[in-house]
């Protein structure tokens, strides 16, 4: 017979022992993070989806006249990549939304698949409209793909290390404005210009491969999605169909007016007027709007208010707007002015290109390290404040040493600094409002890229109506700006050319004195996100 008192004296150890088998189980609510091969195949996954959607921005650029040919359709040229850009941008916004209230992974793959569809569209595209809508069609995918990869990564490990895989995802993908010209020239001169979009596709069945049968975590809290029915619901209720209805027309009249602006219609013609005006007017309902629906709006007015948001917004904004400018103008100036071919170009944007891939990577290691952002945008402001004044004194006659030198400067700085913004951003709002933030971003980068590229045509024509009359008196303006950076040697006679050349190097310097006033605008705009070491917890509460 069993002894009572031994039986009772056993009691405390068969809790003990539960006690302790719970303490070793994790906490339901303690973060779930990835790690090893599975971290390796999603930031591997997303840098490509990152990569694939920038060089679908700039691929298109030297594939352009083939495709023209093709079609006849000389007139739509300036629809190619503006409907693009015009159906990324204006739902961009609302990706935020749909990211915070529905999974990451399902999100981020329905997106890229729209992306590949609208690749594989203008691939077998039979004609320029086919092309075009096509075109809007890939935009529409990739409105939710920058903003869905930051968020899986966030998600995906601690906010302390994700510094480091923000600068690999943005060192990398950066290569794809660099490369799409290339790649372009190379599959119009020896395949086909349908290459350029077909290319998409099986680098896309490698994303999927890498992503689909891993479980990506969700941080936020996400309402759960059983029934067609209870989606229908949360789209309803949560993701502000009107304030999206307001933005987009908002957005699409603003890029339409710069786009018609710089060349179908003049500034002061009543169509740019007219979508000007209705831009504004319709953006100021919007804003009303927003601020009726206070934390449930589409872009939350309270979010945008708070400093390190709007400061990284505008730091964003100027340092791809240098991207993109140096992207543009560095390749006129080695095709115009030193006659080098497209592809010898791209070559010779190398050494900004590995100097801002090498500095991405790096600065991202060492912020997650060293847990301080703003010394890397402080270093970005000043190396390219340096690097674009010193490329604005290139001349016909600049030496390769100086033109290489100048490229790293700039291309450090831009490396160094490109993804401070989500960083700050990332350790600063709580994690059920880190999606609409990174889109919010993601909108301000592509707006950003309108507007100064449309500044920077502005200030490269303005120049050469100017300095041509000086430099080159017998050559008609208007005759060089409509022959092209690649055909001006065929317009203009062996007497004329050295004074079109200086002409046009001094233009192209222009440009680059806005980039240098861009880079000291960063500098300011630094201090705004703030001196933060992000190693120490964030508050978990909205602030």
């Amino acid at each position: 017979m069993t002894d009572p008192k031994s039986w009772e004296e056993s009691l405390p150890n068969v809790h003990e022992k539960k006690n302790q088998d719970a303490s070793s189980e994790p906490l339901k609510d303690e973060p779930v993070y990835l790690t090893g091969a599975r971290l390796l195949m999603v930031l591997t996954g997303v840098t490509l989806v990152c990569f694939l959607m920038l060089l679908d921005t700039s691929i298109i650029s030297t594939a352009i006249p083939k495709i023209t040919s093709q079609f006849h359709s000389l007139g739509d040229i300036g629809w190619y990549g503006s409907s693009y850009q015009i159906a990324s941008a204006c739902l961009q916004p609302l990706t935020g939304k749909i990211y915070t209230n529905f999974s990451s992974k399902w999100s981020f793959l329905a997106f890229f698949f729209v992306f590949e569809l609208g690749s594989l569209l203008c691939g077998i595209a039979s004609s320029s409209k086919m092309l075009i809508i096509a075109r809007s069609i890939a935009g529409i995918g990739s409105s939710g793909l920058m903003n869905g990869s930051l968020t899986i990564i966030a998600s995906s490990v601690p906010l302390h290390k994700s510094p480091a895989l923000i600068g690999i995802i943005m060192g990398f993908s950066q290569l794809g404005v660099a490369c799409g010209p290339l790649l372009g020239g190379a599959f119009t001169q020896y395949t086909t210009w349908r290459w350029c979009f077909y290319i998409n596709l099986p680098i896309g069945a490698l994303v999927a491969i890498l992503i689909l049968f891993i479980d990506i975590p969700d941080q936020a809290g996400k309402p759960a999605v059983k029934s067609p029915k209870v989606a229908l619901d949360i789209v309803r209720r949560e993701l502000d169909l009107f304030g999206f209805a307001l933005f987009a027309p908002a957005a699409i009249q603003l890029l339409l007016a710069l786009e018609y602006g710089q060349g179908e219609h003049a500034w002061n013609s009543a169509t740019v007027i007219g979508l000007f005006c209705g831009a504004g007017g319709t953006f100021i309902v919007f804003l009303l709007w927003e601020y009726r629906q206070g934390d449930r709006a589409m872009i939350p007015l309270a979010m945008v208010a708070q400093r390190t948001v709007w400061s990284s917004c505008i730091f964003l904004m100027c340092v791809f707007a240098m991207v993109l400018c140096a992207s543009y103008y560095l390749p006129i100036y080695f095709q115009a002015v030193r006659n080098d071919s497209p592809l010898m170009s791209g070559v010779h944007l190398l050494p900004s290109i590995l100097s801002q891939l090498l500095l991405a990577v790096s600065s991202g290691a060492l912020i997650t390290n060293l847990g301080y952002y703003f010394p890397w945008a402080f270093f970005c402001a000043v190396f390219t404040s340096i690097g674009s004044g010193l490329i604005s004194t290139f001349t016909p006659g600049t030496s390769t040493g100086k033109w290489v030198g100048y490229q790293i400067i700039l291309g450090a700085g831009r490396g160094a600094g490109f993804q401070v913004p989500m960083i700050a951003v990332q350790n600063t709002l709580p994690a059920t409002q880190i999606s609409i933030a990174m889109s919010i971003l993601m909108f301000i980068q592509t707006l950003s890229g309108a507007v100064f590229l449309t500044f920077g045509n502005l200030i490269f024509s303005s120049g050469l109506k100017e300095l041509l009359p000086i430099d080159a008196p017998n050559v008609n303006p208007e005759v060089i700006i409509a022959a092209g950076a690649s055909n001006i040697r065929e317009v203009v006679s062996g007497q004329d050319l050295p004074g079109v050349l200086k002409a046009y190097a001094q233009s192209i310097d222009h440009v680059f004195y806005m980039c240098a006033a861009l880079g000291v605008t960063c500098g300011i705009i630094a201090f705004g996100m703030g001196f933060k070491d992000i190693r120490q917890k964030k508050p978990t509460s909205p602030a």
